[in-house]
């Protein structure tokens, strides 16, 4: 298994030396490598990222503002040539703190402690958690509606899309709007249902999760915007 993860520094050599240190561990996988706040956020916003290796100090916007701008946070390990920024970066619930110059031996024992927790969050996902089954390729599966992103009807059938894979499931969208929290799930759309959880943004035409755009039928923006409001 593998983390996803990305560096983030605004030093080029320091962001190869991870980089390479990244490379070389065989639980990390590296979405890509960026120099400033601005590029992280848009690829955290289109991308599944589990880990930032984060450089506390950079111009405009520093490692703590971009944290502050996120609605979901990865794990966070700080990389910094500074001691005195450890007590407020453990406020900001970090993995762990790597200062420069940093050793393979602690870059590793760092990764570990993200592989820990990653699998100990995993395994509380216990079975009193929320979820539906459905029947998708003759299988009955167990899906967890806090991954899911959205339900969209698919002629005869309705796919579901989750944070790990899609499902075309033989139902109803009125089915399944059943089944689904009212709180935490709206129809926008004759053809779509969406987790409002997941949302990122929307105007009067769109509510956008991730990359995709669904699709507001016109009676709709009002009923979204309630519901984002008491969630």
């Amino acid at each position: 298994m593998k983390l996803n993860c990305v560096v983030v520094d605004d030093s080029a050599i320091q962001r190869m030396t991870v980089t390479k240190l990244v490379a070389n561990h065989p639980n990390l996988n590296l979405v890509g490598d960026f120099s400033n706040a601005i590029e992280t956020k848009n690829c955290l916003t289109n991308k599944e990222v589990d880990l930032i290796f984060l450089d506390i100090e950079m111009p405009v916007i520093n490692g703590f503002d971009l944290l502050d701008g996120l609605k979901v946070k990865p794990q966070i390990i700080f990389i910094t040539s500074k001691a005195e920024y450890a007590v407020k970066a453990f406020d900001y619930d970090a993995t762990d703190y790597l200062q420069k110059p940093i050793s393979p031996q602690r870059f590793n024992a760092a990764v570990k402690r993200a592989m820990d927790l990653y699998l100990l969050r995993k395994e509380n996902i216990d079975e009193d958690s929320e979820h539906i089954f459905i029947k998708s390729n003759l299988k009955k599966l167990k899906i967890f509606t806090s991954k899911i992103k959205w339900i969209e009807a698919y002629g005869d059938y309705v796919k579901v899309v989750t944070e790990d894979e899609n499902h075309l499931v033989l139902s109803t969208m009125k089915s399944f709007e059943n089944d689904l929290s009212k709180e935490r799930f709206i129809r926008v759309h004759k053809s779509f249902i969406i987790n409002i959880d997941k949302v990122d943004k929307f105007n009067s035409k769109f509510a956008e999760i991730g990359v995709t755009k669904i699709p507001l039928s016109r009676n709709k923006k009002e009923d979204l915007v309630k519901a984002l409001a008491s969630a």
